[in-house]
């Protein structure tokens, strides 16, 4: 196996732009996805930056974008809450987690992926995109933020002491994120508009606002947790989860990648490089990450044809913390609050609903009962139930 895949000279260009617009479109998520994890902006920032880079370098995915994602923030946010927001215990999970997926991709597990149930895999984006909604509503209400649904939905007893401001510039930002044209979008992204039109209208006219806050610019510093006997059975756990999760997060981004480029991406080797990302990422400070659909759409769309815009995509992000850090401070959690809304409501299979009459009713079933589980009970569970779940019902049935 080459330690380097897909790197070429031949398409400088394209891998330019395709990785400044991937940089602009990741900021707004990154500082947005660090501050649903409970961990801050700042964590989603390192992320983005650390993760993309040695996923780009040592990946599988030659185009693959990578950074926090919808579904890696959920698991990190349940975890921070877990172990009573000890910051050092989830970092070392992150690392934890980042050596699993090493060991995933040199013992060739990151294969057995495809064999994921489709329904399986409608119900997994399904519940990722219903959690966020759930999550976000309240923050952009000024209501406040909570690290799960229940919690999230119970906020809601209190709707009349909304913050008329915050639910201004939320609304500005969704109808923003919903009906700013492609065309605009193509040469500005709507999640960067919804930021600017946001900071701007928080900073003069709508001032009852939360915002982002301070943001230290600078490198991050190197840390490293050593847990105790009685800690390590639970953060064994969750890294495992984490690290299965991230894989399959992962490759399934890779395989939208593929059939967009008429590539194939080698999965063994993407899960070794989004490892060593998550590895470096948790011992730096930076939040867990994956392959980012989102973004690694944007990137193949604007010319990103090899690792090189991946890796410049993470310089970028590195330039803005450098020198326009102080700045993020001034974004209202509102308008993060609206992007990620949005991005919720994309991450949910809606192509299923659609053809659900065309549907089995154990595709139907399965989907239904992974969403519930991923919402209310565990991710991971989830994914085993359903699988296990639709194979047993298909044999039995069919």
């Amino acid at each position: 196996m080459k330690i380097f895949h897909g790197f070429n000279f031949s398409n400088l260009r394209g891998d330019f732009f395709g990785g400044l617009t991937a940089a602009v479109v990741a900021l707004p998520l990154a500082l947005a996805f660090g501050v649903a994890s409970g961990l801050g902006p700042l964590p989603g920032l390192y992320g983005a930056i650390i993760v993309g880079f040695f996923a780009a370098l040592f990946g599988g995915t030659s185009t693959q974008i990578s950074g926090p994602t919808g579904p890696m923030t959920v698991v990190i946010a349940s975890i921070f809450l877990h172990f009573d927001r000890n910051l050092e215990i989830v970092f070392f999970i992150i690392s934890l987690s980042g050596l699993m997926q090493v060991f995933i991709g040199c013992t060739n597990l990151g294969t057995y992926v495809k064999t994921i149930p489709d329904s399986v895999v409608t119900g997994f984006m399904s519940g990722i995109g219903i959690i966020i909604i759930c999550l976000q509503i309240p923050v952009l209400l000024g209501l406040g933020s909570e690290g799960n649904v229940i919690s999230s939905l119970l906020k809601l007893q209190y709707i009349s002491d909304y913050k008329i401001d915050s639910l201004i510039i939320g609304l500005t930002g969704l109808l923003i994120m919903v009906f700013v044209s492609k065309k605009i979008d193509s040469y500005i992204p709507r999640p960067v508009i919804a930021l600017i039109v946001g900071s701007i209208l928080a900073s003069f006219y709508f001032t009852n606002q939360t915002l982002i806050g301070y943001i230290p610019s600078g490198i991050p510093s190197f840390s490293i947790y050593i847990p105790t006997l009685v800690e390590l059975p639970e953060i064994i756990f969750y890294a495992a989860m984490l690290a299965s999760l991230g894989v399959i997060d992962s490759l399934l981004t890779s395989i939208v990648a593929d059939n967009m480029t008429n590539t194939n991406h080698m999965p063994n080797k993407e899960s070794i490089g989004q490892g060593i990302g998550n590895f470096f990422s948790g011992l730096l400070g930076g939040l867990a990450g994956a392959g980012a659909t989102m973004r690694t759409v944007i990137n193949i769309q604007s010319g990103g044809k090899t690792p090189f815009s991946g890796l410049l995509h993470s310089v970028v992000l590195i330039m803005i913390l450098m020198f326009f850090g102080s700045y993020a401070g001034m974004i209202p959690l509102a308008i993060l609050a609206s992007i990620l809304l949005k991005v919720g409501y994309d991450i949910i299979d809606w192509n299923f609903v659609y053809s659900i009459k065309s549907k089995s009713k154990i595709d139907i079933f399965i989907a239904l009962a992974v969403i519930l589980m991923i919402v209310f009970i565990n991710l991971i569970i989830a994914i085993l139930v359903g699988t296990i779940g639709s194979y047993l019902l298909k044999k039995h049935y069919e």
